[in-house]
């Protein structure tokens, strides 16, 4: 484990990362390594989405890959045949742009939990390794302004955590797990499908 910013100045694996998390906090640890921020479990998520959306129609709306990190869920999408994909992170648009060569916007979720991206229309929304690290008390009021934007959430996570209820606009329509990285496929009830 490294105990000051210079001795990590490159964290990869999943251990380093929840190390960091713990010594310096989450928003400490993308402010710093944000822009050279790598998922360890890119080729994982890869799968995960190959699985989780083969029935979804990749015509339509526009993907939003919310916590975009470094482009994991952006590339991993591109190679399944979706086109139009927006990012949004706070801390890693440095990365997303060399990885995707997209320019990611950089709201954070309090700010979308008060209605930053109100008036959008997404067919999906993914958010990949983030959702779990939100504190609990702001998650109602971010994932029902989701629901009325998109049509459809992925949420990809290491853990069970975040759960999602009904009441927050959303029904869940499948979930599995591949090792050890869990999927879950929600469906808005707050739009017309």
């Amino acid at each position: 484990m490294c105990w000051n910013w210079s001795d990590c100045e490159s964290i990869e694996d999943d251990v380093a990362i929840r190390q960091a998390y713990e010594t310096w906090g989450v928003e400490a640890f993308y402010q710093h390594h944000g822009s050279t921020y790598r998922n360890p479990h890119e080729d994982r998520i890869g799968r995960v989405l190959t699985q989780g959306l083969a029935a979804i129609p990749r015509e339509g709306l526009p993907v939003l890959d919310l916590a975009c990190g470094s482009g994991e869920v952006t590339l991993a999408l591109r190679e399944l045949g979706w086109r139009e994909i927006h990012g949004i992170d706070p801390y890693t648009q440095q990365a997303y742009l060399e990885r995707t060569g997209q320019v990611a916007e950089g709201y954070r979720f309090e700010e979308i939990g008060q209605g930053a991206l109100w008036g959008r229309d997404y067919g999906l929304i993914v958010c990949s390794f983030a959702l779990h690290l939100l504190e609990r008390s702001r998650l109602p009021a971010l994932v029902y302004q989701l629901s009325c934007i998109g049509d459809r959430l992925m949420v990809i996570t290491p853990h069970k955590r975040p759960e999602i209820r009904p009441q927050w606009g959303w029904t869940l329509v499948d979930e599995f797990c591949l090792e050890r990285v869990r999927s879950r496929l929600y469906l808005s009830t707050n739009r017309n499908l």
